[in-house]
């Protein structure tokens, strides 16, 4: 084993870090601070080779393996305890062609580091609402955010992804090469591979309309209702997720500091001269604060970065929905009204336009039917309000849980047990599990929200 490691560091580019590391603490932190996990070793991979080292060291080794990019997993699923962690961080790059408008990206780039590197050309590919998250991560599992209505998930706008796969090899994969992983990859999770890089088709997105609206969290039961059906029959170039939530502070003005609010944040991407008119009907509504105008679309995306830094303690549940009927709107208003700490919100994001498009099983993400992918997080910066926080996302999830359609957007979800897994890839699972079976039947990459290989 000793001269094994030895010649595995022969392979390594990297950095190679080990328990006794003196920075070996604050390398295995990962951005939610609830997970504490000790690995037995972390290898800051910067290049395909390294990566591939890694598989074949941890695979030749029997170690446990966890894949970290842009390190955001919301479940902590980027690290492990014992094992190896394949960090790939190092692995970053952002290469635009204008003649096909389309974009290559490293696995360990954030998605702030595409917007700024696709943004000056007057393109933006559609990803989620903060930035610091990760590329891999969150396309991997499907990608919801601004642009979703108007050009649908980051799944959506996939062309090709080159992966290590767990026998060690490399390949690409598109519609015409290794097609039955490029299907797999597309809301599968990290279940098949490693992915090195992605490319994207961008979209002509430069500057949007965005920002938030707000009313009394007393009010939540007539905003949603008129709001499921507003968002939905409105035009692809107008989206808007609607939460319930707490403003914990600047740069919130002071009389909204610490309230209660259900509140819609808007992205619109058409063309600015209409938007008054076609906004008009969210004003008559009498928000109590609006803060919705124009500015590059890097600004939305990140807008929300400051107030969600790394290492707060977080917990997340998640369900999707085809409705917020009567009795759901009731809870929402419930729960939130008991939010229990600042940083701690609901978010219920329309799938409707461009990205109900796609059939159900045109890639994994089984659930184009549905009309919104809801998740509740508890977060704040105290670990001593972690079981709080805990109680009130379970609480939230499990009251609305009988009105949702089963399963869960997977990016959303924690550790919840293989059925959660199955629910939310519904009739799309056992092709799922039949491509897990071709390329990774020992199931080395199960450090995620697992499709088990049939045995």
């Amino acid at each position: 084993m000793e001269s094994n490691f030895e010649d595995f560091k022969g392979q390594i580019r990297g950095e190679i870090i080990l328990p006794e590391n003196e920075n070996y603490n604050e390398s295995r932190k990962v951005y939610n601070a609830m997970i504490d996990k000790k690995p037995g070793m972390i290898v800051k991979c910067v290049d395909v080779a390294d990566v591939i080292a890694c598989v074949n060291y941890g695979r030749e080794n029997n170690m446990l393996l966890a894949v970290r990019g842009g390190g955001h997993n919301g479940g902590g699923l980027g690290i492990c305890d014992g094992g190896l962690v394949i960090d790939l961080s190092g692995i970053k790059f952002v290469r635009v062609d204008t003649s096909e408008n389309t974009v290559r990206v490293g696995g360990g780039n954030v998605w702030g580091e595409v917007d700024h590197g696709t943004h000056p050309f007057g393109l933006a590919v559609p990803a989620g609402i903060i930035s610091t998250t990760g590329v891999g991560g969150l396309t991997l599992g499907g990608g919801v955010g601004h642009l979703s209505r108007k050009y649908g998930l980051t799944i959506d706008n996939l062309l090709e992804a080159d992966m290590v796969l767990a026998n060690g090899s490399f390949v690409t994969v598109n519609a015409s090469q290794n097609s039955d992983l490029f299907w797999a990859i597309r809301g599968g999770g990290g279940n098949f591979g490693i992915v090195t890089s992605f490319k994207f088709q961008a979209h002509p997105v430069k500057n949007v309309i965005g920002g938030p609206t707000l009313w009394p969290i007393e009010k939540t039961e007539e905003i949603m209702e008129w709001y499921h059906d507003f968002i939905h029959n409105a035009e692809e170039d107008l989206n808007g997720f609607v939460a319930t939530m707490v403003i914990p502070g600047p740069p919130f003005p002071e009389f909204l500091h610490m309230n209660k609010y259900c509140g819609i944040v808007w992205c619109y991407t058409g063309d600015p001269s209409r938007f008054d008119e076609l906004f008009q009907v969210v004003r008559d509504k009498n928000p109590v604060f609006e803060h919705v105008g124009p500015m590059p679309y890097p600004a939305i995306q990140s807008m929300f970065d400051g107030l969600y830094p790394k290492g707060m303690q977080w917990y997340w549940r998640a369900d999707y929905f085809t409705d917020i009927g009567p009795e759901a709107r009731k809870q929402h208003k419930k729960f939130g009204s008991e939010i229990p700490t600042p940083f701690s919100t609901m978010h219920m994001y329309p799938i409707s336009g461009a990205a109900s498009k796609p059939g159900p099983a045109d890639t994994p993400w089984a659930y184009r039917s549905a009309k919104y992918a809801g998740v509740f997080v508890g977060v704040d910066h105290d670990p001593a309000n972690a079981d709080k926080l805990t109680r009130w996302a379970k609480g939230y999830q499990e009251a609305l849980h009988p009105y949702s359609s089963g399963g869960a957007y997977i990016n959303f979800m924690m550790d919840e047990g293989q059925e959660r897994v199955k629910a939310s890839y519904g009739q799309n699972y056992d092709r799922l599990v039949d491509i897990k079976t071709k390329y990774d039947p020992g199931n080395l990459f199960r450090v995620n929200q697992n499709i088990k290989p049939r045995s």
